[in-house]
């Protein structure tokens, strides 16, 4: 099968017959564009032809600058209903922020919330739907709720025997995959399932992993067809045409959430209500420890009373560091979590609960307070993460 997979990828780069030798630097130079499930429309609009139609999408969802739910009213599909996950339908709602329901006033739909007082469709709002369509950019980490807002929706959709149309979109960080498997006591609203923090999946391949792996409640299985990308692989760029939520504006951003995102269970600030979220650190006891400076401030349309707001704040620029070299780290960035520890002069209230949650275990805090090194803490790691990457190859779809 490996052996295939590698026959394919040559001659898709073009070396038919060719005795180079394949590696991730020639599949990843395949010159072909990306495109996306989305835009594939040939492969899937004439299916939805005579059906009633729930979307699951954001801003996100889009065809060339065109968002899906107008590409699909144009071609007289009948839309019932729109669920919006976090951040909303529009994508304008602030983390965390509770959506509620209304009617799109562009298109007359009606839009469910599942980021609110549910978080998956009920039966009443799927018991008149022939086919759910999801079409949502993720962004490979695990605490990036629309992957979590999918799981949930295939549970639902396999008890009401709806079946799920995803259209699948690259995975900007799937070229590695890092950090502790989520153990079963820390599931929250940032984290559902046994994958690591940067799980290199597509959302395709997720979908595939939570039916293969069973685990949706009571034996139920999610009736799921996915149009692949097309052109893609795991090591390909791909930047992103449209920010996937309001506080990851660009892919340096993006390449840095999964390390960053951890200080979020800390008393440090990751730029929210700056113009560039998740592209800088800072607090101000690091006063003594940094030159460089920020001041938080209420942002609308991005972040609402960020933490430390109006206190100037210390630490770390990351855009004056090479794009190139952050894009290409194959890891998360546990030695900056270790080094602004040392150097927060009240470690007492540097950690708050969140940190567990979003590192999936109580294990790695108490590994940080212990002062064990990266080396000990990435040891815990190897074994749960080779057990995973034997599992994840079953439901890959790219090389």
């Amino acid at each position: 099968m490996v052996k295939k997979i590698l026959i394919v990828g040559l001659l898709a780069l073009g070396y038919a017959g060719a005795k180079a030798q394949v590696t991730k630097k020639n599949i990843a130079s395949n010159p072909l564009k990306i495109i996306t499930g989305a835009s594939q429309t040939e492969k899937y609009i004439p299916q939805l032809a005579n059906k009633k139609i729930a979307l699951l999408v954001n801003q996100t969802a889009e065809i060339n600058g065109i968002a899906l739910v107008d590409t699909l009213k144009k071609r007289g599909l009948n839309i019932q209903t729109i669920f919006g996950p976090e951040h909303g339908f529009r994508g304008t709602a602030d983390a965390g922020e509770k959506v509620g329901n209304y009617v799109d006033e562009k298109t007359g739909i009606p839009v469910i919330s599942l980021y609110g007082v549910k978080e998956a469709p009920s039966k009443d709002d799927l018991k008149n739907i022939d086919v759910l369509v999801y079409d949502i950019q993720d962004v490979g980490a695990r605490f990036y709720t629309y992957s979590i807002t999918l799981f949930k929706t295939m549970q639902a959709c396999a008890d009401a025997s709806v079946p799920i149309l995803l259209l699948d979109r690259p995975n900007p960080i799937a070229n590695f995959i890092d950090g502790p498997i989520l153990e079963n006591e820390f599931k929250s609203g940032v984290g559902q399932l046994p994958i690591p923090i940067a799980h290199g999946l597509t959302m395709g391949e997720f979908a595939m992993m939570v039916n293969g792996q069973k685990w949706l409640k009571n034996g139920a299985k999610c009736k799921l067809e996915i149009i692949k990308n097309a052109n893609y692989n795991h090591w390909k760029p791909y930047i992103l045409p449209i920010k996937p939520s309001p506080n990851l504006p660009n892919n340096l951003a993006i390449y840095l959430y999964p390390s960053l995102c951890l200080f979020e269970g800390t008393s440090i600030s990751m730029g929210r209500g700056t113009l560039f979220p998740f592209q800088v650190i800072g607090h101000p006891l690091l006063k003594n420890s940094y030159n460089f400076s920020f001041t938080p401030m209420s942002i609308k349309g991005m972040s609402k009373k960020p933490p430390l707001e109006n206190q100037v704040c210390y630490g770390i620029d990351f855009r004056k560091t090479s794009e190139h070299q952050i894009k290409n780290r194959k890891q998360l960035d546990i030695a900056l979590l270790l080094k602004i520890y040392s150097q927060y002069p009240d470690k007492e209230n540097f950690f708050n609960p969140f940190f567990n949650k979003l590192a999936g275990n109580a294990t790695l805090m108490a590994q940080i307070k212990a002062g064990k090194t990266e080396t000990e803490i990435r040891a815990t790691w190897a074994t749960p993460l080779k057990a995973y990457n034997a599992m994840r190859k079953k439901y890959l779809l790219y090389p």
